[in-house]
Order: structure tokens, then sequence, then C-alpha cells
């Protein structure tokens, strides 16, 4: 499973919510669509989807099975929304923001760390992962990426030479 978004609001008095997503496109969640909300840390309860309104590339109204008040919506504001990788298809490798939870992969080093959160500069989009307690910043630019593979959550990369030297130093 992807993290895809989250619940941020009710909507109306029948159930109805408010999801915001980071999948970059309002076409690939449609009625019946089964969603994984996080109800506590790793436990994850389907919720089936019976009507879907995008309101942007950014922002559903979802109305869900079985939620069909306002205090049963409210139990789910709040938290992760998480989708099968088939879901999404080629939208995971489009947009860097499902990436998150990732592993990194590098041809040399080898396994680097989780992605922990990607942000976008002016250029580029950059991943953080952690390396002996301190943040480090992993360029994700088509130079650097080798492979993405969305079922095993891994991305292979060949990251320019020298860049984690001085985080791999304190290692030893």
């Amino acid at each position: 499973m992807i993290r895809i978004g989250k619940i941020v609001a009710t909507h109306g008095l029948q159930g109805a919510v408010i999801m915001t997503h980071i999948v970059g496109d309002s076409k690939w969640l449609n009625k019946n669509t089964a969603l994984f909300v996080e109800m506590q840390k790793g436990s994850f309860i389907p919720y089936f989807t019976q009507q879907v309104k995008a309101n942007n590339n950014e922002e559903y109204h979802l109305n869900f099975e079985d939620i069909n008040t306002i205090e049963a919506a409210k139990r789910l504001v709040g938290r992760q929304v998480y989708a099968d990788e088939k879901l999404l298809g080629s939208y995971a490798k489009q947009s860097p923001l499902l990436w998150i939870g990732f592993e990194i992969i590098d041809s040399i080093l080898g396994n680097i760390g989780k992605i922990e959160d990607i942000m976008l500069t002016a250029n580029q989009w950059l991943a953080t992962t952690t390396i002996n307690d301190t943040e480090v910043l992993i360029p994700l630019i088509d130079q650097t990426i080798n492979e993405i593979d969305i079922n095993k959550k891994i991305i292979k990369v060949t990251l320019p030479e020298g860049l984690l030297d001085v985080y791999l130093r304190s290692e030893q």
C-alpha cells in the first residue's frame, strides 16, 4: 500500500469527508474503490467509496459505505489514507510524493534507508532520510534514478560520487 493522502474534514451531515491527496491527478479514484484508513499505527481499515467527487487535483469529497452520520465521519478526520499500488498504476511513478516509505538502494553503497519525506525545491525533488542520526537529502532526478519498483517499494539510484561520504565516515 502507498500513502496517498489524509482525511482533513467532514462535509455535510450525511457522513461525507474531504480527503486531500498527493497523487497529482483527479482521475484515479472511482466509485467502489477500496481505500485503507490508518486508524492506529499499522492498523488499516478498508473503506469502499460510494460516491466520489473531485474538487480539484488535490482534494476529493468522498462518501464511504457504512459511514452515514457526521459522528462516524468525524472518527476518520486526521487519519492517513492508503491505496493499493495497482490502483495508482502509472501515477505512482510520476509523483515522488507517493514514494515516502520506499527504500533507497544505491548501486554502490547498497541500502541507504527509507524515504521519510519528500520536498520540492526550485529545480528538483529531494528525499529525506536519516543516516547516523542526521537528516540527509537525496536528489530524485532522472540522472540518479535507475529503477522504481512500486510493488517492492524500492528506488534504485546511482548517487554522485562523494555525496554521502560525510555521513558514512561518522559511521566508522
